[in-house]
């Protein structure tokens, strides 16, 4: 079966935009069912790459096509822990996931290679080929506030999300107390916007706002270069 790829938007968003999206939003979709009581839910990620940090350099060079891994939990609870590989082709995105354990996602953080086992998902054999091709590593965690609202029509999900900060403590992943830095100004936030084939007219008019523009935004490669290049390591 082919792979199924969807359109991505992203805009950098200023407190007073996001309070108006998030406004319209809930008049306009409903919630994630997977959200909390306030519509939230806290995602936190750890992200991998070579030596040469290919990964944060194609975002950066916008490389097509190009592909990355993570780690992805919620709510700092290890009940589910996913490995996602998100590939963009020709501007379009497909992401692949499979559910690990514990002790897999363990042995990924400190940089092991667990030795494929008939029960492991063909998506995480083909990241252990990867690291040991390409000495793919941890990197850097990556944490954020999301509301989610969803359509059916279209599969369109939007998310706001805010209170993006990241950490070099990827030892720290399941504990729920970590060192954070946040990496966008006060307030500021990211508006992701996502679709298959279809985005409804009324829906496209009622997320226009003034001064509101598209942006290759890349929480990886900002929290990389945040961290790499902005003083303290934490």
């Amino acid at each position: 079966m082919a792979a199924e790829f969807r359109h991505e938007y992203k805009y950098q968003c200023t407190a007073a935009q996001l309070d108006v999206e998030r406004a319209r939003l809930r008049s306009l979709l409903r919630p994630d069912p997977h959200a909390g009581p306030d519509g939230r839910y806290a995602i936190r990620s750890v992200y991998f790459d070579d030596p040469a940090d290919s990964g944060m350099r194609e975002n950066e060079d916008g490389t097509d096509p190009r592909a990355k891994y993570r780690l992805r939990i919620y709510n700092a609870s290890d009940q589910r822990i996913s490995l996602e590989r998100k590939a963009k082709v020709r501007g379009m995105t497909h992401k692949d996931a499979a559910l690990v354990t514990r002790g897999d996602a363990e042995a990924l953080l400190r940089g092991r290679i667990p030795f494929p086992r008939p029960e492991h998902d063909p998506m995480l054999r083909r990241m252990l080929a990867d690291m040991r091709l390409r000495v793919l590593r941890p990197k850097v965690l990556v944490q954020y506030n999301r509301a989610p609202f969803v359509l059916d029509t279209g599969n369109v999900r939007i998310t706001l999300d805010e209170q993006i900060a990241s950490s070099q403590a990827v030892g720290r992943f399941f504990e729920r107390d970590i060192p954070l830095r946040q990496v966008l100004p006060s307030g500021q936030g990211v508006l992701e916007v996502k679709w298959d084939e279809l985005l409804p007219s009324w829906l496209y008019a009622s997320l226009q706002l003034e001064g509101l523009q598209w942006t290759s935004f890349s929480k990886y490669s900002l929290c990389r270069i945040y961290n790499t290049m902005g003083g303290i390591t934490l």
